[in-house]
């Protein structure tokens, strides 16, 4: 069973210490949401693919940026909907009301940036091809 530190004492750390720790801190997440998340992982495998994409089509740099922005937002808000996830998840089974509006409302952000994704894509695509 894996030893839980008590918050103190990860505080207090500076300069090259807090930075090692952060990016360590990152590694973990990244692990823990490509093991137990499967959308995650879905969005990883699409943005190994539309990231290139997106970066060697014959656009402007700023339709590069945003095609390339709008699936990274996707990646940021799924992770951020897990971990609301795992905290509403940490306080208990038992069905809460708030509890599935928390739930709710991540699951919508993850969907307003799909939507928003799919936008931009769509757009640039039918403006540069159309």
């Amino acid at each position: 069973m894996e030893k839980h530190k008590d918050a103190s004492e990860l505080k207090g750390k500076t300069g090259l210490t807090r930075l090692y720790n952060a990016f360590r801190y990152s590694v973990q997440g990244f692990k823990s949401a490509w093991k137990t998340e499967e959308a995650f992982r879905q969005e990883v495998c699409l943005a190994v693919v539309m990231i290139p994409v997106a970066a060697i089509m014959p656009i402007g740099l700023i339709e590069k940026l945003l095609m390339i922005g709008s699936v990274v937002l996707v990646l940021i808000v799924e992770v951020l909907n897990s971990a609301i996830e795992a905290v509403v998840d940490r306080f208990g089974g038992e069905i809460h009301p708030l509890s599935g509006k928390a739930k709710d409302l991540g699951s919508l952000a993850v969907l307003f940036s799909l939507l928003l994704c799919g936008c931009i894509w769509l757009f640039i695509l039918f403006k540069e091809y159309a």
